[in-house]
């Protein structure tokens, strides 16, 4: 087989890899060791996989390519522990993950694009622009490799909150998303997953509508349409009604509490006003507060009203969260991490 045919392996969900083992007559039960080997093993290479028959090992390196992403040299913030990874696609494009240490928990930022088509004015991937999407190996590959980097255990917590809208790459996306909640995966559990989006309607219903259940984060940052058409252009085409109504429906199909990501801008969503919409909004839906300083993305040369944001100041964040917080909020206030290395939320980006 053309080494440019082959199938990625890494990224078919269980029940699509024994599917494709039926289909070159290969014993379904192989699908599950393979599986086996490679999300709970981290074992990338068919031979070294030794409860499968040396004549089977041959045949998958004709039929698949397994690990479609080479890691280069990472980064690692010299404030923090995060370290941020630079990624090579097979054909040449550049991708960044990160990961973000806690106390109790170790979080990978997973991109599902190259670049983003989505020009939110306070991110630096926008700023990029937009190459093409990431297959669902590719996403997975970062997971994988990152993994295999620490340590198979060392990864607790996933967000799809790297480069790019990962519901504009829906049908990728919900393939890494039913490898990673896997029954047979044991290492990731599907409460510590976390897909943001700034906001598509009919695909944030059809992720509900898929079953996986994992969790939800809207990339907020205004509760007024004529701000975050401002600041978000996609807001034009789905106003925030409709984003609204889906993500009620994503509450309630899939019984789970919607995350509503707040990068705090000044002057623009740190008012008064800004409190009661956030209030008025909460009360309509299962939720909580994500608030994000904002960081610099000086690093990426923008203009127009990229270059004119300024971050609110961290009294003003601290009184802000303080007055949600008496209005019986859940609000939480991101710690900046990376922000030397342009790790930190909104700072992804490849400089062409």
């Amino acid at each position: 087989m053309d080494l440019n045919k082959r199938k990625e392996i890494e990224g078919m969900p269980l029940e699509k890899l024994k599917t494709f083992f039926i289909k070159y007559s290969i014993e379904k039960y192989r699908a599950e060791q393979v599986f086996n080997w490679i999300h709970n093993h981290l074992v990338f290479d068919f031979d070294e996989m030794k409860n499968i028959p040396k004549d089977l090992r041959i045949k998958l390196n004709e039929i698949f390519n397994l690990i479609s992403l080479k890691k280069e040299l990472g980064q690692d913030s010299l404030q923090t522990k995060t370290r941020k990874f630079l990624f090579t696609t097979s054909d040449d494009k550049k991708i960044e993950s990160v990961i973000i240490p806690d106390k109790e928990r170790n979080t990978l930022c997973l991109s599902t694009q190259v670049g983003c088509p989505l020009d939110c004015k306070f991110c630096a991937t926008g700023l990029m622009g937009y190459k093409r999407n990431l297959s669902a190996a590719e996403i997975v590959d970062q997971y994988l490799l990152t993994a295999k980097h620490y340590g198979k255990e060392f990864i607790t917590n996933i967000v799809y909150m790297g480069m790019g809208e990962p519901l504009l790459n829906f049908e990728n996306t919900i393939e890494s998303l039913r490898v990673f909640t896997c029954e047979l995966n044991k290492v990731l559990s599907r409460n510590r997953i976390t897909v943001s989006t700034s906001g598509i309607p009919q695909r944030i219903i059809d992720l509900a509508d898929s079953k996986i259940k994992v969790k939800l984060a809207l990339s907020l940052h205004s509760t007024y349409d004529e701000i975050r058409n401002t600041i978000m252009p996609i807001n034009k085409k789905y106003p925030l009604g409709e984003n609204i109504k889906a993500i009620k429906y994503y509450a309630q199909q899939t019984k789970t509490r919607i995350t509503f990501e707040y990068t705090m801008l000044q002057g623009i969503n740190d008012r008064k006003e800004d409190i009661k919409g956030l209030v008025r909004l909460c009360s309509l839906v299962p939720s909580k507060i994500n608030i994000i300083p904002f960081n610099s993305i000086a690093h990426m040369s923008p203009d127009g009203i990229s270059a004119k944001l300024i971050p609110t100041d961290k009294k003003r964040i601290y009184e802000f969260a303080q007055e949600l917080r008496d209005k019986n909020l859940t609000v939480m206030i991101r710690d900046t991490q990376g922000d030397d290395i342009a790790a930190a939320c909104g700072q992804l980006a490849i400089r062409n």
